[in-house]
């Protein structure tokens, strides 16, 4: 007997070696990354050559995320001393001025090296990173108070269970909460919610017999001149009868999948609102979101003498009115996809309120009463809450003198926005949770019953902060601002700024959608603040070469790193939303797609209309010509 043997291996080996492959694709990632690269340093060998070795590597383990974001951001504080680029700790004036001696910094910008270098560990404590972290509290405050989700349970009764408002009520108490806390925080509150408003709404049940009713009905008065034209049928032709009850289950069969088709469309697009309206709303302020903070800290770093012209009340001033305007139109986007415009049946529009509707009300009704009136440590939070945002906003106004300026006199770097975050967080911790004893009818804020005599808890404890406090962004944020500082301190922004100078014969807002378009899809396949850590620096660079407002690009690619909504492993609120089974990833991807060309239309408009008067983006500034090296 004659075998024969194939000519290529069999498959389960091809099988096992492919997913040997897998299994190790990190480890592969990791170790051949450095390898390749390692030219840029060895043969080349310049300061720019290193730096951009440092950066190359860190984009690498922040798109494929073989190692914690937080892990990578780490690196600039081993290489760049290593390479000579930054040293780790601080110098005097004479160190600096032997490292530009040994020509480890370029020649121009020696001088002003000599005189200060801000070095690399330095990089991981800004005032942006304590902005961040102040704010974080107070957002860790409101949720640990359940105040987030009263206000939400608050709107919605309001807006009612019509599914057109209904859809605009779950996007706008989601759009403000993203505001204030995190874009997670917001999705995994309100995601529950809306599961339990369309398990009413969606009660297949009780409208059985209601489509069988009304289809027999119709079949029933098809002929008017015959009072029971079904049963003469069936009595007379036997067999004719059975083909209109044929004729009739098949009907009702295709209503009730019409009906269901409708049903999953509507739970698609109730849900994949409320990722779309997290991700939108956190672009709104300048604690919203990560990129907004990375802006703020690299306008600081790049452009010392910017005057601090990127603050929460401008900032909010020009982001709030985008904002408004593209949840609009992804409200109408979401509203055509999945529902359709028939008014009387998604508005309402002189329509009765069916049983469902009630049902659907009283599970939102129900859910506030959970939460009982509301206590005195929840006032004290909102208060707080609603402070801060009166600091921020009115610190710095532009206008007219802020609060710092008058009471303090002092400038606006003396008292940031950190300051006040800072101011309120600590608040927080010495603020108790209770009425005191000796107020009056301080038992009206608390349904508790009294405990034993002890120490008052506070607002907020050390050890919820620790818990839900995202601290791997504080050093993601570092990380950045090293990155930003490398690449000065070694001339590489300088040299990719010089590389973009013939951009100089596209317009401006041309090159601001090409460079949005960039960004929009770069950031589907890494962390949004990764992402504007990555470009912004260059971008700045590209600004002053070609001579344009560095806001003019760098405003809008810093909104653009926020909108992730195509894939669900592109940012936490999608893959949120995806768990719960409603979606598939071409859903996602066909609305998502949308979803980009509206945001970048939106960014584009606004920083050609009041964008431009704000920021005064059609001069060149003074300040873009100084930097922070």
């Amino acid at each position: 007997m004659v075998r024969a043997f194939p000519a290529f291996a069999p498959l389960p080996s091809r099988m096992t070696f492919l997913k040997f492959l897998r299994s190790v694709k990190n480890e592969l990632i990791l170790f051949f990354t450095p390898l390749a690269f390692l030219p840029l340093p060895l043969v080349i060998g310049t300061a720019e050559a290193e730096c951009a070795y440092v950066i190359i590597m860190m984009a690498v383990f922040w798109c494929t995320e073989v190692l914690p974001l937080a892990i990578t951001a780490l690196l600039p504080a081993l290489l760049f001393p290593l390479f000579g680029i930054m040293e780790s700790k601080d110098v005097s004036e004479v160190a600096a001025g032997s490292c530009a001696r040994k020509g480890r910094i370029p020649a121009h910008s020696r001088t002003s090296s000599a005189l200060s270098i801000s070095q690399v560990c330095m990089q991981y404590l800004k005032d942006t990173n304590l902005l961040f972290v102040g704010g974080l509290m107070v957002a860790v405050a409101v949720e640990h108070w359940n105040l987030h989700k009263r206000i939400a349970l608050r709107v919605l009764l309001f807006v009612g269970v019509r599914p057109a408002l209904l859809m605009l009520g779950f996007m706008g108490v989601t759009a403000f909460l993203s505001m204030w806390i995190s874009n997670t925080a917001t999705t995994a509150m309100m995601v529950p919610i809306v599961q339990a408003v369309l398990e009413q709404l969606n009660d297949n049940e009780a409208e059985i017999p209601q489509i069988l009713s009304s289809e027999e009905q119709q079949v029933q008065t098809s002929d008017p001149d015959s009072k029971q034209p079904l049963q003469t049928e069936k009595q007379s032709e036997g067999q004719q009868g059975s083909v209109v009850v044929t004729f009739l289950d098949t009907a009702v069969e295709a209503a009730k999948r019409k009906e269901a088709a409708e049903k999953k469309r509507m739970c698609k697009g109730m849900t994949l609102c409320v990722c779309y309206a997290a991700s939108i709303g956190g672009t709104a302020t300048l604690t919203g979101t990560g990129p907004n903070l990375v802006l703020k800290g690299q306008m600081s770093q790049l452009f010392p003498e910017n005057g601090d012209v990127i603050n929460f009340a401008s900032w909010f001033g020009f982001a709030f009115p985008n904002m408004i305007l593209m949840l609009t139109l992804a409200w109408l986007w979401l509203q055509f996809v999945f529902m359709g415009f028939n008014f009387k049946k998604t508005w309402g529009c002189g329509a009765v309120k069916t049983e469902k509707d009630i049902a659907a009300y009283n599970v939102i009704r129900e859910q506030h009463r959970l939460l009982g009136p509301m206590t005195f440590g929840e006032i004290s939070v909102l208060g707080l809450f609603t402070l801060l945002v009166v600091m921020w906003f009115s610190r710095d106004p532009g206008f007219v003198d802020g609060w710092a300026t008058t009471i303090f006199n002092s400038e606006a770097e003396y008292v940031t926005d950190a300051t006040v975050a800072i101011f309120i967080a600590i608040l927080l911790f010495v603020l108790p949770s209770k009425a005191p004893s000796f107020c009056c009818r301080s038992h009206s804020f608390d349904t508790v019953p009294p405990q034993a005599a002890g120490p008052t808890p506070r607002l907020l404890t050390w050890k919820v902060v620790q818990k839900k406090l995202p601290w791997g962004i504080v050093l993601l944020l570092g990380g950045g601002f090293a990155l930003a500082k490398g690449s000065e301190v070694s001339g590489l922004s300088k040299w990719l700024g010089d590389q973009m100078a013939p951009l100089q014969s596209i317009p401006p807002w041309a090159i601001a959608i090409i460079l949005c378009l960039l960004i929009a899809t770069f950031t589907e396949c890494t962390s949004n603040v990764a992402t504007a850590t990555l470009f912004l620096p260059v971008l700045a660079s590209m600004s002053q070469s070609i001579g344009i407002n560095p806001l003019y690009v760098m405003v809008p690619c810093t909104l653009s790193a926020s909108f992730a909504f195509m894939l669900p492993v592109a940012t936490p609120p999608n893959a949120i939303v995806f768990s719960y089974g409603y979606l598939k990833v071409a859903d996602m991807a066909r609305t998502g797609i949308v979803m980009n060309i509206i945001g970048i239309l939106c960014i584009t408009l606004a920083i050609n209309t009041w964008g431009k008067a704000m920021f005064e983006l059609d001069s060149f500034p003074v300040w873009a010509n100084a930097t922070g090296v």
